[in-house]
């Protein structure tokens, strides 16, 4: 793969990669394991659980929706009203789109240099059987509810190749894509007023340099707050979110 493009060809893809596909003008992707057979193992959010902003962002991101395009699959059927871990044949999951892949135990200059957020992470990808095995797991059992934030699509696939998940609860998720918005946000809102004085090309390098050394400090190649979880363990504590948001709203 090069800086420009991680483009792949449906020949050259292997059981255990993570793929993606973009969605929306390049604005956002939708990811995925693939697990061999033209089929793909990927987390999608529950029609009206969108985002949960409250913003015109639960409107704009529809790529993690199964099946965006409304379509009926005859390999896959109606998966028009599925949520949670589902499998599709590579055609829904693409939905239209040109197919990714995404890049494990990249160098720091690499990563840096790959402006674009979402596409690789400096953590090393386990072994293909294990990542087999974590998806192949969390599509019987689900992978918790569906969050743009903390719990979507790239999270999922980066935990299936790697293990790794954030271990405190008010922290953003292993999203590259979701970093890399940060990131930028960041660099825009902090940048102090002084800056502003000074020349067009200073104003670019000082908010670029911000940009990614965000990105950077939250790759979960690099950060300290991430540990490895067995996917036993995994389902366990998602089944045990899921009954206990069920008897809050059944209290309701």
């Amino acid at each position: 793969m090069g800086l420009l493009s991680n483009m792949i060809s449906r020949e050259e893809l292997k059981p255990g990669d993570h793929i993606y596909s973009w969605r929306i003008a390049y604005i956002y992707a939708h990811h995925g394991i693939y697990i061999g057979d033209d089929t793909v193992i990927h987390f999608t959010r529950a029609a009206g659980q969108e985002v949960g902003t409250g913003t015109f962002l639960d409107k704009l991101f529809l790529s993690s929706s199964p099946v965006p395009t409304g379509a009926i699959c005859e390999r896959c059927g109606d998966q028009s009203k599925l949520h949670g871990v589902i499998k599709s044949c590579i055609d829904c999951f693409l939905a239209g789109g040109k197919l990714y892949v995404f890049e494990y135990g990249v160098s720091t200059a690499f990563f840096i240099a790959k402006a674009r957020g979402g596409t690789c992470t400096l953590a090393p990808s386990d072994p293909a059987e294990d990542v087999l095995h974590r998806a192949k797991s969390l599509l019987d059992q689900g992978f918790g509810v569906y969050s743009l934030f903390k719990n979507n699509c790239e999270d999922f696939a980066i935990y299936c190749k790697t293990g790794l998940l954030i271990e405190t609860n008010y922290s953003i998720g292993r999203s590259g894509q979701m970093a890399s918005w940060t990131a930028a946000a960041s660099a825009v809102v902090s940048s102090p007023l002084r800056f502003l004085t000074t020349s067009g090309t200073g104003l670019v390098l000082v908010a670029g340099a911000m940009y990614s050394v965000g990105r950077f400090v939250a790759d979960i190649g690099v950060r300290r707050d991430v540990i490895k979880i067995p996917v036993e363990r995994l389902i366990i504590e998602a089944v045990a979110e899921e009954h206990q948001i069920v008897s809050g709203l059944l209290t309701i």
